[in-house]
């Protein structure tokens, strides 16, 4: 990313969460002016000042239902991410409201602001579950995609660009069940499953940082892109933490909370079926037609892609995706430096004793 920050400020809202942190060392770590990370929690803005002890990171106080705190946060910004947002699942059903004002409002504030600031791309991060929604957190991202296809569509030649990317579960970010496992593990707990047949794709935070920066690179306005990732199913995510601790596979099936669905999507067949295939990743364009379809009919100008798919039989879901093993789950963990860290604590409590 060198080349392409150099000299620049970068805005991150959310910035204190799992995607933050991991966005911050990256482009703490290329030749960056400046990056901006906008939240809520003094707290942690405190924690992470003193973790990267950097006079770039400048923490911006405030909120993105807030319009002034927005606008001021991305002033002589020239490029930003999109991560903050009310993601759990059962909480978004309590509190649907809430939902739409983070997510649909804060984000429209966000694009609003980054346009009057001239902030040249925007990368807004979405989910798989706002894909055919069920619940409110999907609904509530499913309408902030809306609302950035929309401005690709009505603004092909604004100076800000916006895309969006969509992906699923990150491994051992903030709130994800892999360090539930291993709490319940060293507190000699059954791992508490929803439905061990229940399906999710997987990735991890690296790899959700690459698919933004491919956004970042290769997005035009409107844009969505999707990375292509494996899935597993609860019980054999569950089964390989176990395998990796020592720990017998010990499971209590405690239900679908509220929300929940058996398997989530990350692209629909009728997506894909005009979407471009970027070798890890797909782009899907936005339909760029206005409202006046029969002039569009007329000149033959129907929405068709150069490089499109070809047409798709189904639904890019976590139950017809490429299904890791319990072996390839457990290499896949240990890829991850806080499971490492994990192991060797829990080896070194055994030295002791």
């Amino acid at each position: 990313m060198s080349a392409a920050t150099s000299g620049r400020r970068f805005l991150i809202t959310g910035g204190t969460g799992s995607f933050g942190q991991a966005m911050v060392a990256r482009l703490l770590a290329s030749d960056v002016e400046e990056v901006r990370v906008l939240s809520r929690d003094e707290t942690k803005q405190s924690v992470m000042r003193d973790r990267f002890n950097d006079p770039r990171l400048r923490c911006h106080l405030g909120d993105i239902r807030d319009p002034d705190s927005v606008l001021l946060a991305s002033r002589g910004v020239d490029y930003a991410y999109h991560a903050a947002a009310l993601k759990q699942v059962p909480s978004c059903e309590f509190f649907p409201l809430e939902a739409v004002r983070t997510n649909v409002l804060g984000s429209a504030n966000l694009v609003e602001a980054c346009e009057r600031n001239g902030v040249r791309t925007v990368v807004l991060l979405s989910t798989d579950k706002a894909v055919r929604p069920v619940n409110a957190m999907g609904m509530s991202k499913a309408i902030m995609e809306k609302l950035s296809r929309a401005h690709g569509r009505g603004s092909r030649d604004a100076g800000t660009v916006v895309t969006i990317v969509r992906y699923g579960n990150v491994m051992y970010s903030r709130g994800s069940v892999i360090p539930l496992f291993i709490e319940q593990i060293k507190t000699g707990r059954p791992l508490t499953v929803t439905d061990p047949r229940m399906t999710r794709f997987l990735m991890s935070i690296e790899e959700s940082v690459g698919l933004v920066e491919h956004a970042f690179t290769h997005g035009r306005p409107g844009d969505l892109f999707v990375r292509k990732a494996g899935a597993a199913t609860i019980g054999d995510l569950a089964e390989a933490v176990a395998n990796l601790f020592g720990a017998p596979v010990a499971t209590a099936v405690i239900g679908a909370r509220h929300g929940e669905r058996q398997h989530e999507t990350l692209a629909t067949a009728e997506e894909l079926a005009h979407a471009e295939d970027h070798g890890e990743y797909y782009r899907i364009p936005v339909d760029g037609r206005d409202l006046n379809y029969v002039l569009h009919q007329s000149n033959g100008h129907g929405h068709t892609n150069g490089h499109a798919l070809n047409g798709a039989p189904s639904d890019y879901d976590s139950s017809n995706a490429r299904r890791f093993t319990v072996a390839e789950l457990e290499t896949l963990l240990m890829s991850l430096p806080e499971i490492r860290a994990e192991l060797a604590m829990s080896r070194a409590l055994i030295g002791v004793a």
